[in-house]
């Protein structure tokens, strides 16, 4: 099936377009939501910089929509549609647990009439973690509600067992944390990361930061 993927540049997102991939899925397009000024992403905060460099470093287009938390679901449902008569028939979603999370993707996705994948769907974090190292991918931690210094630390075994020691969920599900992902079997190319300031918003601190192609 022809699919897009929705795209947080994070963990989450990367390892359901690699099983997604594995499934035998065609994926078209990365699509990605921001700001209405256009400058980052709409949940959290990575640079379109950012974003438009994994889309580069993965050899596929990545569609960016501008939208308030407001208007959200309507700018989404456009834009899938859009998608749709393209001929584009699914759509691929990173979540893991989150049971209103689901049943929003299946409402939203089933009213423009294509098919929601959920790669993830209740697999157990532990087997998530270990898969995403194997494969080879990694990520850094750009945005936490935790602790402003884990921002900038690369996704191992030793910050997934600080976190948890905080009391996060080890993949983040409750928006204790998110990264980016820098290199993995998806990436062509890695992605060499410049950080920059720290900054707080409504409890999450968010990482600056810039991106440029690095070589294999």
């Amino acid at each position: 099936m022809r699919v897009f993927v929705s795209w947080s540049g994070g963990k989450d997102s990367a390892l359901a377009t690699h099983r997604a991939l594995a499934q035998g899925h065609q994926v078209v397009c990365l699509l990605s939501f921001v700001s209405e000024d256009g400058l980052r992403s709409r949940s959290h905060r990575v640079p379109i910089s950012a974003l438009q460099a994994q889309a580069e470093a993965m050899g596929l287009p990545l569609l960016c929509f501008r939208t308030s938390w407001e208007e959200y679901e309507e700018n989404f449902k456009r834009a899938v549609d859009e998608l749709k008569r393209e001929g584009i028939a699914g759509g691929v979603f990173g979540d893991l647990e989150l049971e209103e999370h689901r049943q929003w993707v299946e409402r939203v996705c089933g009213e423009v009439g294509i098919e929601p994948l959920l790669p993830l769907w209740r697999v157990e974090s532990a087997a998530l973690v270990e898969e995403f190292f194997e494969l080879g991918f990694k990520a850094l931690v750009v945005a936490t509600r935790l602790d402003p210094d884990l921002l900038g630390r690369g996704l191992d075994w030793a910050f997934l067992a600080e976190v948890e020691k905080l009391g996060s969920h080890p993949m983040g599900e409750n928006g204790e944390y998110h990264t980016f992902v820098t290199d993995g079997p998806l990436f062509r190319r890695p992605l060499v990361i410049l950080p920059g300031e720290r900054r707080e918003g409504q409890g999450v601190w968010f990482l600056d930061f810039l991106v440029r192609l690095g070589e294999r």
